[in-house]
């Protein structure tokens, strides 16, 4: 495939308005979510993590760091903040003392079974505004673009 040579040359590039627009949607897509995560009484980063170990026995940092959009760094602070609430508590387990698993407490899940629902159903009235068919066609696109990276 041939390269810009220059940055005229570059600024014709035929992907850029789509790549701009997908950079705009989902500026659109976190600015909606997170105003309403906010309301909840969570950042972004805690609310991921608590709805990732939400409906599981709880993970070890290393699991919870590749299921979540949140750094293994920031991770750390996220999670002793979440314990200081008392929403989630660090575990040893007896087969492996060098880790520890991350759960939430009852107090974790309880919020866990109301933010979630809320939230979705948040989020929910926006995605309706979609086909079933234009949500298919706009998954396999992205999945296949999220492929090329």
């Amino acid at each position: 495939m041939p390269r810009p040579k220059s940055a005229k040359a570059a600024a014709q590039a035929s992907f850029l308005p789509t790549m701009r627009e997908l950079a705009r949607t989902y500026q659109a897509f976190s600015n909606y979510s997170d105003r309403h995560i906010r309301t909840l009484d969570l950042t972004p980063s805690q609310f991921d993590v608590i709805v990732t170990l939400g409906g599981t026995e709880g993970m070890n940092m290393k699991d919870l760091a590749a299921k979540t959009l949140v750094t293994k760094g920031t991770l750390t602070g996220i999670v002793d903040r979440l314990e200081k609430r008392g929403l989630v508590r660090r575990e040893i387990p007896p087969e492996n003392r060098r880790s520890f698993t991350v759960l939430l407490t009852p107090e974790g899940d309880a919020l866990f079974q109301k933010v979630f629902p809320l939230h979705i159903a948040h989020v929910q009235e926006r995605f309706e505004q979609l086909e079933p068919t234009e949500l298919e066609q706009l998954r396999v696109l992205l999945k296949k673009l999220q492929a090329q990276f």
